[in-house]
C-alpha cells in the first residue's frame, strides 16, 4: 500500500488550515493572558479575602444568619444546593464570586467584609 501524496493544489490548503488553527490558538491565549486572568486576579475584594485566615466558627454563625434559610441549617440543601464538599466543586475564588455575584437566582448578592468572607470560606471547607 502506498500513501497518496497530496496534489500541489491540496498542499497550500492544508498549510492554510494549519495556519488558521495556530492563529486561533494564539488569539485565544492572548485574550486569556491579557483580559481574563488579570481581571480575576485584580479584584481587590477577592485578593484581600484570600490573604486572610478565616474562623470556621465565625463562618458558621454568618452562614446561619444569611445562608441557612435556603441552604439548610446543616448546609444540606433546600432551595439552594447542598454545600457539603462544595470546595471539591469550586475553588475559593469561584466560591467568593458565587456569593458576591448572586449569579444563580434566587441567590441574592451578598458581600460581607473580607474577614467575614474568609470566615465563611473556612466554614464551607469544614463541611468537607
Amino acid at each position: 500500500m502506498t500513501a497518496e501524496t497530496p496534489t500541489p493544489a491540496q498542499q497550500p490548503q492544508r498549510g492554510l488550515i494549519s495556519a488558521l488553527v495556530l492563529l486561533t490558538a494564539i488569539c485565544v491565549t492572548i485574550v486569556m493572558l491579557v483580559v481574563v486572568i488579570p481581571a480575576a486576579r485584580s479584584d481587590p475584594y477577592t485578593r484581600t479575602t484570600l490573604q486572610l485566615s478565616g474562623s470556621a466558627e465565625q463562618g458558621e454563625q454568618l452562614f446561619l444568619l444569611n445562608c441557612a434559610g435556603c441552604h439548610g441549617i446543616a448546609a444540606q440543601g433546600l432551595v439552594g444546593p447542598n454545600l457539603h464538599k462544595v470546595d471539591n466543586r469550586k475553588n475559593n475564588r469561584q466560591l467568593i464570586q458565587q456569593v458576591v455575584s448572586g449569579r444563580t437566582p434566587p441567590m441574592p448578592r451578598f458581600q460581607p467584609e473580607p474577614q467575614a468572607m474568609a470566615d465563611l470560606l473556612a466554614y464551607l471547607h469544614s463541611l468537607s
